[in-house]
């Protein structure tokens, strides 16, 4: 059974061209996932099409509504405290999730946990948020994917619908590509090999990737790392863990705290500080 996404937005058609390219259109063609996305203004009932109102308690903006939400949600199956406190957990159940920017932070191991289930509803929020009852009645969980605020919540469905679909059988060409970069999950061998260099980049162990290069070996004055050049794959190995730390430090500190780190990594971090210093 594929991987079903469910979006419930009041734009719905902000999702046509998203759905038209790259591997998600593949995707879709092979039915290894199927989207359904819900216009929340059909779930209405005045001549109107309203979808929010004014918050109680005053201030700026407006809020959904939960009547039309709640409506939308029921359409899908959902109802109030369905499962709630074990819906989600394992496969072959149903996630319901808002998107909001007071929410969990999204993260790669977030999407690998999402991977594993048969359906997903995402619920984009607008205007200042939603009615905090949808979010205490149908949902399991209230994810943002970034530390700003967004005009609502379909580019942050897209941002979660791609980023685990990607994680699906079948959906990337090279089942492996998804290990072989930033985030992905660590080794279950020995991951060092008796010469101290990482057996292989396979799992990044929580930190960044490396820079990658291809053809031409030289452009703008700027020449390819000779190591990877002269056909040394220990020296390639180890060249690319060493760029991995140099830019997880620089760009993502924070991840080198619960990053699977060697002693030997431990050693070079501190000489990459004592270099830039």
């Amino acid at each position: 059974m594929c991987m079903r996404f469910e979006i419930v937005t009041i734009f719905p058609e902000f999702f046509t061209s998203f759905f038209e390219n790259g591997i998600l259109r593949r995707s879709l063609a092979e039915e290894l996932v199927t989207v359904g996305v819900h216009d929340l203004r059909a779930f209405t009932h005045d001549r109107h099409r309203t979808v929010d109102d004014r918050p109680f308690g005053g201030g700026e903006g407006m809020v959904l509504k939960p009547e039309p939400l709640a409506e939308a949600l029921a359409s899908l199956g959902i109802t109030p405290k369905q499962g709630t406190g074990n819906r989600g957990q394992g496969s072959g159940r149903t996630r319901v999730i808002l998107l909001s920017a007071q929410g969990r932070p999204f993260t790669q191991a977030l999407a690998r946990e999402l991977a594993t289930e048969e359906r997903v509803v995402l619920v984009c929020g607008r205007y200042e948020g939603v009615d905090e009852r949808i979010n205490q009645l149908y949902c399991d969980l209230e994810l943002s994917i970034g530390d700003y605020v967004l005009s609502g919540g379909e580019l942050a469905a897209a941002v979660v619908l791609d980023a685990t679909m990607r994680l699906l059988p079948g959906v990337l060409g090279n089942e492996a590509s998804s290990d072989y970069e930033s985030f992905g999950v660590a080794d279950a061998e020995i991951v060092v090999a008796e010469d101290g260099v990482p057996r292989s980049q396979h799992g990044a162990g929580g930190l960044l990737d490396y820079p990658h290069y291809t053809r031409p070996a030289e452009f703008g004055g700027l020449r390819v790392p000779e190591t990877l050049l002269n056909g040394d794959h220990a020296g390639i190995r180890r060249w690319r863990h060493e760029q991995q730390l140099r830019k997880t430090l620089a760009n993502r500190p924070d991840l080198l705290e619960g990053a699977m780190l060697s002693r030997e990594d431990r050693t070079l971090l501190e000489a990459i500080r004592q270099e830039a210093d």
